[in-house]
């Protein structure tokens, strides 16, 4: 019973991690309609902003989460704009496999910028915390505490600003949206900053979690898209809760099978999903 309570404590970690990239994927699928796999590469280059921001600069974690959502967001949007906007024209099939080689690129600047080598945060070391027989790293904490709030921020913003509301009719209807002068160009430019800088703070808390190195946004990708399509491919609340059953699922099977199937937990979803209700659980872009 220990085991399985730690699994299950260790999988809600895990898909809050996951939770926060998987609805910035989210949101870009929704208003873009397209999937953009070059989030894998807005992950790392968070992660490493962050990492700069923390380590050389000696900036405490929540400045440097502020600095790698800026830093992700506009490298999301530069690369919108001068790649893959020019592409939309010919159909989502075209521009995802575009973003799978724009995701290269990125990954391989970075590498080329900070070397292969695994670098760690500069926390403090603290010990695991005790509750009965299970335990809970305190920085699992703190990043489980960050990821809700900053989810909290996003339905927040989506629900109760202008903007927000303005993403949505886009994601909805955008030809409607047009009509009631809304400009889904404007708003697609604003939804990729968002969506990546999403991802790239996202990738700042994993890498807490482990460490960081150039393919540490690679090694999630199918984790925050198993988890997108699982809750519903554009539903930003259908890709937290797709998160969420996705970690709980893997750190599950662990007790099972050994740690280098863990994957295949994902593969297997997306599998599963897709054949007995391909809408996902929460259905179809419902920012």
């Amino acid at each position: 019973m220990t085991l399985f309570l730690q699994a299950l404590m260790n999988g809600l970690m895990t898909g809050a991690l996951i939770a926060v990239p998987a609805v910035g994927f989210s949101a870009i699928f929704a208003v873009l309609r397209y999937p953009n796999f070059a989030i894998a590469s807005y992950a790392t280059i968070g992660a490493f902003a962050a990492w700069w921001a923390n380590v050389v600069l000696g900036l405490p974690i929540i400045p440097a989460l502020v600095i790698a959502f800026a830093i992700a967001g506009a490298v999301g949007v530069v690369a919108e704009e001068s790649a893959l906007s020019r592409l939309r024209g010919n159909g989502a099939l075209i521009v995802a496999i575009a973003s799978i080689a724009l995701n290269l690129v990125l990954e391989n600047i970075v590498r080329f910028i900070f070397g292969n080598d695994m670098r760690g945060y500069d926390l403090p070391l603290m010990r695991d915390m005790r509750f009965g027989d299970l335990r809970i790293g305190p920085q699992q904490l703190q990043s489980l505490a960050l990821a809700v709030v900053i989810m909290a921020g996003m339905f927040a913003f989506l629900r109760y600003t202008r903007f927000g509301k303005a993403m949505r009719a886009v994601a909805d209807n955008p030809d409607l949206a047009r009509l009631k002068g809304i400009d889904p160009a404007r708003i697609a430019i604003v939804t990729v900053f968002l969506g990546a800088g999403l991802t790239g703070v996202g990738g700042v808390l994993i890498g807490l979690d482990t460490s960081i190195d150039p393919l540490t946004g690679y090694r999630v990708l199918l984790s925050v898209f198993a988890a997108a399509v699982l809750g519903g491919l554009g539903s930003i609340p259908g890709a937290v809760v797709g998160a969420l059953a996705l970690g709980i699922a893997e750190e599950l099977a662990l007790i099972a099978v050994p740690a280098t199937y863990r994957t295949a937990v994902g593969f297997i979803a997306i599998l599963i999903m897709l054949t007995f209700r391909p809408r996902g659980i929460l259905g179809e872009r419902a920012v």
